[in-house]
């Protein structure tokens, strides 16, 4: 007899934007090792069908059904509607989305655009919040489905040169509690995950071009060390699973400890 396991997403429906690198990229991959049923989605179709590979690598003994399409989110989701359609007609309605598509950009207040104000709030809070639209729908998604967002520690603490990223993090931190009381009546949550530093590939890329000191400060204060990818994708998990039931418009801060200083 099998025993029971709240954390299981066996048989769930999960779509992932920002799925072929980093933070998304750990998700698909956990997800997939838990159970779920994957919609993966991200511009670069190289990496994504890498992800895929390592899904369906016969060491892993996946059972669900993962399917990849790339796509840019920032001009719209009009193209990603008969994707969900031909999902949901094939596998049935989502049980899950995880947002972490995202970008960030280092430049200080006097150097920021409007575009690039726009560039950023495209992808972290207005392509996020505009696939939850169309999941959300009756005929795409079933009752106590979950949806969680990839936010940052960025939008509780400051640090210098990140103005609009903190700003869309903020965003999406606050946004989703509007999102959690809209979809309550049918049983479906909205969270966040704020993590802190992830030791991503473009972190890593990044940490190469700071001097050893600039590269001390930027790791200090994490009592823990430094995070990795699937610290957060074990949290998204959570927050899919029917453990998390009556968890809904919070935000999960996991940062090693940094915000508690």
């Amino acid at each position: 007899m099998m025993s029971y396991n709240p954390f299981s997403l066996e048989g769930r429906n999960i779509l992932i934007t920002g799925a072929s690198s980093g933070i998304g990229r750990s998700c698909s991959v956990e997800c997939a090792k838990s159970g779920a049923n994957l919609l993966l989605l991200g511009r670069d179709l190289t990496k994504l069908n890498d992800v895929l590979s390592v899904i369906q690598n016969d060491n892993l003994n996946y059972n669900g059904t993962a399917s990849v399409y790339s796509i840019d989110l920032t001009t719209g989701i009009e193209d990603l509607i008969p994707v969900v359609d031909e999902f949901v007609f094939r596998h049935g309605k989502f049980d899950g989305l995880i947002h972490s598509a995202g970008i960030e950009k280092t430049m200080p207040l006097a150097g920021m655009k409007d575009s690039d104000y726009s560039s950023i709030f495209n992808i972290n809070v207005i392509a996020g919040f505009q696939v939850a639209k169309l999941i959300s729908k009756r005929k795409n998604s079933n009752d106590s489905s979950s949806f969680v967002f990839i936010s940052s520690i960025t939008a509780l603490v400051g640090r210098r040169g990140i103005i609009g990223y903190s700003a869309s993090k903020g965003a999406l931190n606050s946004g989703i509690k509007s999102m959690a009381l809209e979809l309550a009546d049918r049983g479906i949550r909205a969270n966040c995950i704020s993590p802190g530093t992830i030791l991503t590939p473009l972190l890593v890329n990044y940490l190469e071009t700071l001097t050893p000191e600039e590269r001390a400060k930027r790791l200090d204060g994490y009592p823990l060390g430094i995070g990795k990818p699937e610290d957060i994708a074990y949290a998204a998990i959570y927050l899919l699973s029917g453990a998390s039931r009556w968890i809904t418009g919070q935000s999960l801060i996991i940062d090693g400890g940094y915000t508690s200083r």
